[in-house]
């Protein structure tokens, strides 16, 4: 036909065909735009990126407690591409970038508030890409007026990581946001002397005159709050449960043989008694850190959850920690709001453990000791399933969030009760859900009209009368 009938659509299709090269060659990524600059949560504004999903995380660091720098690190990023990308962010604060990379092709970067912004040599197509990123520094914990402090935190003989909601940032380039899950392999080298815990299993130490290096391998997917990297002068015990998961315990010197037996114990009687309750154990390993860290918090990170001393002597802490395995490690939330999935199933965890400690302590004497205080604000006036960033990690969330639980089993029984929470375990498992997805699947198993009970005990103000 002549030149001048070709239609605008027809020079589009040539213009394609044109760009999509020889075969065997990918084209270039046609209409690529900006990634988004956050995950759109509205507890965590800014955090988190959008238009590439993270698959997986190496990460090579090279760790000198106290030194400068503190940190020197790389950090080998496999992603997917969900749109195609002119340019995309990671969450990085407070580090020096020395250099970036796109499949294996320099690229040029800039900096803004808590971000690291690459611009790739050319435009990425949607699909799998990878990014290196060389960078160094003396990482800086989150110091929030809200949520207190956490992720890169000094201690007397090393560095502990704690980071939960979002100090993943703090110590390596990511994107730090729930709802984008990732393997991680870890290769730490530290000084001569001391030791370097990470998660998932130790999979081969090598050393030097002057250091030693540790491999570690979390080979099932993970939310980037939950990854830890501790440096110290530990004691470890490992082993295997009774059930057959691979345990390792690690603890600070000031912890006695004693204090070490005790929570390798309590770690393996409670991560087998779990499996039984919530389902097969979700990950390759179990095990706990005992840290000197300056932190008033105990935390789940996926497969070793970390504590002080105080906290790790404490059975029902032991057993909160580790039901997160699969309430928030496992299946973990989407968004920050429904962040009474993890803490409120964690701290029902915690009143059955107390309850086979000591008979008398029953869950409903729990229920009932916090149901009686009728002009509790903290509990009554914040929603678990809508707390907001100033609740997130407050009183609702922990246990009118396992009140309502409670409620739950009193009105489908046991037997339904129990196996929602299988049902749950099983259909998220490492996965991402929210709080319209547990109750459609309480109602699914229990046959019952949930509606009521769920509406007044996770979104009403005021203490619950009826449900």
């Amino acid at each position: 036909m002549s030149a001048r009938w070709i239609t605008g659509s027809v020079l589009l299709a040539l213009a394609l065909t044109a760009c999509s090269g020889k075969a065997g060659v990918p084209p270039a990524a046609p209409y690529a735009a900006p990634g988004a600059t956050s995950a759109g949560d509205p507890l965590m504004p800014g955090g988190g990126d959008g238009g590439y999903d993270v698959q997986h995380y190496d990460l090579d660091l090279r760790i000198t407690p106290g030194g400068r720098p503190a940190l020197a690190g790389t950090a080998t990023i496999t992603a997917t591409a969900t749109q195609a990308l002119s340019r995309f962010n990671m969450d990085l604060t407070g580090l020096n970038v020395g250099k970036v990379t796109v499949g294996g092709v320099p690229a040029t970067y800039t900096r803004t508030p808590g971000k690291l912004v690459v611009t790739p040599p050319k435009p990425i197509a949607r699909g799998r890409f990878t990014v290196g990123v060389a960078y160094s520094g003396t990482p800086r914990a989150v110091n929030d007026h809200t949520l207190g402090r956490y992720g890169w935190i000094r201690t007397g003989d090393g560095i502990f990581t704690g980071d939960e909601p979002d100090g993943a940032h703090t110590w390596f380039p990511s994107n730090d946001h729930p709802s984008d899950k990732a393997t991680f392999g870890f290769r730490i080298t530290v000084p001569s002397g001391l030791n370097a815990v990470a998660n998932g299993r130790l999979t081969g130490t090598s050393k030097s005159a002057t250091s030693v290096t540790y491999s570690w391998q979390a080979r099932d997917p993970m939310a980037t709050y939950l990854a830890m990297v501790d440096v110290g002068r530990f004691k470890v015990r490992s082993g295997r449960t009774p059930g057959g998961v691979p345990v390792y315990v690690a603890v600070d010197p000031a912890v006695d043989a004693d204090g070490l037996a005790a929570l390798y114990d309590q770690t393996v009687k409670v991560t087998d008694a779990w499996a039984k309750l919530f389902g097969p154990y979700p990950f390759d390993s179990t095990g706990a850190v005992v840290d000197d860290a300056p932190v008033q918090f105990a935390l789940e990170t996926q497969t070793r959850p970390e504590y002080v001393a105080a906290m790790a002597a404490i059975p029902t802490v032991v057993a909160h920690e580790l039901s997160h395995q699969w309430f928030g490690d496992s299946v973990t939330v989407t968004r920050w709001s429904d962040i009474w999935l993890n803490e409120g199933f964690a701290t029902y965890a915690e009143w059955m453990w107390g309850e086979r400690e000591d008979p008398r302590d029953t869950v409903q004497h729990q229920f009932d000791g916090r149901y009686a205080q009728t002009r509790s604000d903290d509990l009554w006036k914040v929603p678990p399933a809508a707390p907001g960033r100033t609740g997130l990690f407050g009183r609702s969330v922990y246990e009118r969030g396992a009140m309502t639980l409670h409620a739950l089993r009193k009105k489908v029984g046991d037997q339904r009760f129990f196996a929602i929470l299988r049902a749950w375990t099983a259909e998220h498992r490492y996965g991402n859900a929210t709080t319209p997805q547990f109750i459609a699947l309480a109602q699914q198993v229990s046959g019952m009209d949930l509606h009521r009970l769920f509406q007044v005990w996770l979104y009403d103000q005021g203490r619950p009368v009826n449900w």
